[in-house]
């Protein structure tokens, strides 16, 4: 009487739960790098030694060729005022920060000033604005 074993030993390999694996991986790295907001506009900062961090409302650029950006947008310094603002109504504390590149002139720098100060005054708000720089090496 020879006796049979229930459990066959199954040579083979399933690819299922690998593959749900890199599945699950892919997703995961797509929705992180949604998340990373890159610099569009490439700039070279001023460098200091200050380390100010603060909520991050809104982002003006300034490049090396003068031209104005809200966000990714182009604006004229003369409707930089008015886009401003229609960007940071809805929040009346805000944070602006200023990226300029370092061979800006600084009029450029107090053009941004300047409209946000008026803002302030002619709605009665408190935004405020950052400089931003690249830390000392």
């Amino acid at each position: 009487m020879a006796i049979e074993t229930r459990n066959k030993i199954d040579s083979s390999f399933s690819m299922a739960s690998m593959s749900d694996l890199v599945f699950l991986l892919l997703i995961f790295f797509m929705l992180t790098s949604t998340l990373v907001a890159p610099n569009a506009i490439k700039l070279l900062l001023p460098s200091s030694n200050s380390k100010t961090m603060a909520k991050q409302s809104l982002s003006v650029y300034i490049n090396k060729e003068r031209h104005f950006f809200i966000g990714d947008k182009p604006v004229a310094p003369a409707q930089l005022e008015e886009k401003l603002y229609n960007r940071i109504k809805t929040d009346p504390k805000a944070t602006i920060v200023l990226r300029a590149d370092k061979s800006v002139p600084v009029q450029d720098i107090v053009t941004v000033i300047d409209a946000i100060n008026q803002i302030n005054r002619q709605y009665h708000t408190k935004h405020k604005m950052i400089l931003a720089t690249r830390p000392n090496k």
